[in-house]
């Protein structure tokens, strides 16, 4: 029976050692509380680290982590110290945090920290492939695994594969200022399935991938040669039931059964009857906003002084990454702000600010959620903000009002609540005021509205919804027309080609038998295509037809040694080996004077793009533009041509980055069939890797061998991933 293999880079277990015995709890919070439902209803296994290092962990007691690890469904990973310092410490938490939430100033980029973070993302890799079955499905989580997608990828191609990041994705102008974009890139489109929180991380993810690998990118897919890559947006929701039932639970508690944290904050509210409580809760770090949230409320006072002794902010702050110099330094500014607000306008009955710099037990959170009239939450950069979801759960009463920051992923859900910019304070000053003065009725409006949505999306329907886009990628590659080259199907194909008598063997060559380039004339022949080539051309009863959009010259001229046959820009020109080029169509080129100058105004207006003018047909190449504005002019110019073009007997082919005009009348098809009518032939063999060499396939017979170079809608019976597959199967000829 087939399963789910979860990984992410902790298990959902805290494992310490205390007086030489191991421990072990369920984690709180974060990615272990949201897929706890998930896992533990599901057929699951969990990858991830202990939390201990190798030289924290006896090894009297590794076999004992093993089996504790493996009565949750969990596989525990070790480290050093040395690997989780540059792993986790290093390239996760000092390039990739800041980079992703904007604070470039805070980025480092050590070459040692990115080796190790390859090593250990490539420990990961081999614990999934380890416990892998075919048919099993992989969902790879968040940041530190970045590499991991595609290094499971290149052991298991079948594999089917999930990824989803838990923080932002940068714009584009961000993300290219790391300098291993290109492998961060490759390694997360090995999985099938990218997720992200919003649709703006979504979208600028699949910009980089467009402008950085030059991947053709459709809607929310992209084109690899060999599959394609879904790309979707999945907001996390959270355990609902969970924080609902707990708001029920403390609010029938007993006097007797209350903490003493509650005793405190009942205490508050009997003492300054009619005062509101404002709640900030954050993990210690830079992008919560915490030190401009502190400096937002010091101007609230100063603008509503009338306030005074009237409000408090409960701030929470729970330790986070404490060997990191930024959380250090960040420390010290919040313990001085607190200080210095306290300072500034406490009385003898009243401080500004409760601050609690500690993690707080789960009743805790649930006692200051319930207990807060105002959850005050301004992260300047948030993958999601789970804490808005928890505050509004646990309003039982549905009082209570959110200030969120704009910048949280939660905030494309919670409209409902007030949206603010964290970095302007006289806005979170505004917003404040309107919460003390908002009216319950408008309160519980808002709220209402709020819990129905995020009970309908909670953090199953979440893993849920994330699942079934998984396995609908499987379904559609497996649903793909044309059926991939297996080794059995090769043979199959080497095994009629030895049979047969009289071959014919049709090859596209660019995107075939080379790959594609920025300029037409850098993909001359290496020396490894013209022995290939030449060796297949001098097999007995055999013709080889390099059938291609090139110009006869170009064509003409790489292959003017070789014992193939030629037959250029679709169909117009033919040559016999050694032997002069003759026109193969009654065509015309009178079209072309009229038709380049609108095609020259698009080259001044794209940068990057040019004109290739051929005997009969004009090509406008666009790989080196902007592709974004590649796609817009060429969107434009197709239809200004097509508009131009028509009742002259021409056509407009949209190829790999380029637009050609060409008369209607030539094909790659037509051309083949031509040429089979001078031939007798029972083994016919066709591959390409473009729209064009569609017309091959459709025109020739049904027996022939139809074979498409990547994995794209065809009407090839067959289809191999890339140039270097291509080559390694006509080479099979040759044995």
């Amino acid at each position: 029976m087939s399963k789910t293999i979860i990984i992410s880079n902790r298990l959902p277990l805290q494992i310490s050692i205390k007086k030489g015995k191991l421990n072990v709890t369920p984690s709180v919070g974060g990615l272990a509380t949201g897929l706890k439902s998930f896992h533990r209803d599901g057929d699951s296994v969990w990858i991830g680290w202990s939390g201990l290092t190798a030289e924290e962990l006896p090894e009297n007691l590794i076999n004992e982590v093993t089996q504790k690890a493996k009565d949750e469904a969990c596989i525990a990973i070790n480290f050093t110290e040395k690997e989780i310092e540059g792993f986790y410490y290093g390239f996760s938490n000092r390039s990739i945090w800041p980079l992703f939430h904007y604070f470039m100033e805070f980025t480092e980029w050590e070459s040692w920290h990115w080796e190790t973070y390859k090593r250990v993302n490539q420990k990961y890799a081999d614990a999934i492939l380890k416990n892998y079955k075919d048919g099993d499905k992989i969902w790879i989580h968040d940041y530190q695994l970045l590499l991991v997608p595609n290094m499971v990828r290149e052991q298991a191609p079948n594999a089917t594969i999930g990824f989803f990041n838990h923080i932002p994705f940068p714009s584009y102008e961000v993300f290219r200022t790391m300098p291993w974009r290109e492998e961060i890139l490759k390694g997360l489109l090995g999985a099938d399935l990218i997720g992200f929180h919003t649709y703006d991380y979504e979208r600028h993810f699949l910009s980089s991938v467009s402008r950085i690998l030059r991947h053709q990118v459709n809607f929310n897919e992209v084109s690899l040669p060999e599959r394609m890559v879904k790309v979707d947006s999945f907001p996390m929701g959270i355990d609902y039931n969970k924080f609902e039932q707990a708001a029920q639970d403390h609010f029938e508690n007993s006097l007797e059964n209350q903490s003493d944290l509650q005793r405190r904050l009942d205490h508050h509210r009997k003492g300054a009857p009619g005062a509101k409580l404002i709640l900030s809760i954050d993990r210690l770090d830079y992008t919560k906003g915490i030190a401009h949230r502190i400096r937002a409320f010091e101007y609230f006072l100063e603008k509503y002084p009338q306030y005074i002794e009237k409000i408090r902010l409960v701030m929470l702050a729970v330790p986070s990454r404490s060997e990191v110099p930024q959380y250090q330094l960040l420390k010290k500014e919040i313990d001085a702000l607190v200080g210095r607000i306290n300072g500034k306008f406490a009385t003898v009955s009243w401080t500004p600010i409760w601050y609690f710099y500690r993690s707080m037990p789960f009743n805790n959170l649930i006692d200051l959620y319930a207990s807060c009239d105002i959850a005050l939450l301004t992260p300047i950069r948030d993958g999601m903000n789970l804490v808005a979801k928890e505050y509004i759960a646990s309003r039982k009463d549905q009082t209570g009002v959110l200030i969120l920051s704009e910048m949280t992923g939660a905030a494309q859900e919670m409209n409902e609540a007030l949206l603010i910019n964290p970095n302007n304070f006289e806005q979170i000053a505004d917003a404040i005021n309107q919460a003390i003065e908002m009216p319950e009725e408008e309160q519980i409006k808002r709220n209402k509205t709020l819990q129905k949505r995020l009970k309908r999306y909670d953090v199953e329907k979440w893993a849920n919804d994330f699942m079934k886009s998984l396995t609908k990628t499987q379904e559609t590659r497996q649903s793909n027309k044309a059926i991939h080259i297996s080794k059995d199907i090769q043979e199959s194909i080497f095994s009629d080609f030895k049979k047969s008598k009289n071959r014919v063997l049709f090859l596209d060559y660019d995107g075939t038998l080379v790959n594609f380039v920025d300029k037409p004339e850098d993909a001359k022949p290496d020396k490894e295509l013209i022995t290939l080539i030449n060796e297949l051309a001098n097999v007995e009863n055999i013709s080889v037809v390099l059938i291609s959009g090139r110009d006869k010259e170009t064509l003409g001229n790489w292959w003017r040694e070789s014992n193939v046959e030629l037959i250029a820009e679709h169909g117009v020109w033919a040559q016999k080996p050694k032997k002069d080029w003759r026109l193969n169509e009654n065509v015309r080129n009178d079209w072309m004077e009229s038709i380049r100058p609108v095609i020259d105004a698009f080259v001044d207006r794209t940068p990057g793009s040019f004109i290739e003018e051929k005997n009969y047909s004009l090509a406008w190449h666009y790989r080196k533009s902007d592709p974004d504005l590649g796609e817009k002019r060429a969107n434009e110019l197709s239809t200004v041509l097509k508009d131009l073009i028509s009742n002259h007997g021409l056509s407009v082919l949209d190829g790999n980055k380029v637009l050609e005009i060409k008369s209607s009348e030539v094909n790659k098809g037509k051309a083949a069939t031509k040429l089979l009518l001078k031939k007798e032939s029972d083994f016919i063999f066709a591959i390409g890797d473009d729209w064009t060499d569609e017309y091959l396939f459709q025109e020739l017979p049904d027996s022939a061998v139809t074979v498409k170079v990547g994995l794209k809608n065809t009407s090839a019976t067959y289809y191999v991933n890339n140039t270097r597959k291509v080559r390694e199967l006509l080479q099979g000829f040759l044995n």
